[in-house]
């Protein structure tokens, strides 16, 4: 929790720091064009990505195959554009590196395999015991 309230926090701080020194090097005009211009392109190319995992999805589908990866990238997509669309340069960069391919296969991958290492997710299946066998009949003859 402590996490998630810092970077409630942070994020705002950042962004207004690098709205000021952006602001300040290329004028408020150029700064609020380019702010508007990167939420539009989210948009369009997270829909052009998003119909890309779609299909790759419905393919292996097809191959009755689980499409695990595609619907882990199309959670990912979506949070990209909603990085995306949010006012501030911060949050256009950790979209834009989500949202393109190459760059969002290392980060899942890299999620995944801290996922994997870690053993306090790591689940079990069995439970250790032992069990003795008492039929009915037998039960009922020695009474």
């Amino acid at each position: 929790m402590n996490t998630l309230f810092l970077s409630i926090i942070a994020i705002p701080i950042i962004e207004i720091y690098l709205f000021i020194k952006i602001g300040s090097q290329i004028g408020v005009f150029y700064t609020l064009s380019l702010i508007i211009i990167t939420a539009f392109f989210g948009i369009f190319y997270a829909r052009y990505e998003g119909f890309n995992t779609l299909k790759s999805g419905l393919t292996q589908m097809m191959k009755n195959e689980v499409p695990i990866y595609e619907i882990i990238s199309g959670a990912a997509l979506a949070f990209a554009a909603v990085l995306l669309i949010l006012p501030g340069f911060a949050t256009d960069v950790m979209g834009l590196l989500i949202i393109f391919p190459p760059t969002r296969k290392l980060l899942l991958k890299k999620v995944s395999v801290n996922y994997n290492e870690n053993p306090k997710n790591q689940k079990q299946d069995f439970i250790n015991g032992e069990y003795e066998d008492i039929d009915e009949d037998e039960n009922e003859r020695k009474l």
